[in-house]
């Protein structure tokens, strides 16, 4: 009476939801990411320019890597 199910995955990328939400947050981190960051950085909390612009281009990867991935696993087409 007791079933063995191994081949059940649990992954994020089922539910719509979390696409949806994987693919809002890669695009936000493309284009936030590489201009309002460094602008509040380096202006609003006065911090180094350098540094900014750094976080910011770092931000940018991160997104451009989690859409590659997010179109690899064909979650945007």
């Amino acid at each position: 009476m007791t079933e063995n199910n191994y081949n059940v995955k649990a992954s994020a990328l089922d539910s719509k939801f979390m696409k949806v939400a994987l693919t809002i947050v890669s695009v936000f981190l493309i284009f936030v990411g590489a201009t309002y960051v460094p602008y509040l950085m380096a202006d609003v909390l006065k911090m180094d320019y350098v540094a900014s612009v750094a976080v910011g281009g770092l931000l940018f990867i991160i997104g451009l890597v989690m859409l590659v991935f997010l179109i690899r696993k064909k979650v945007v087409e």
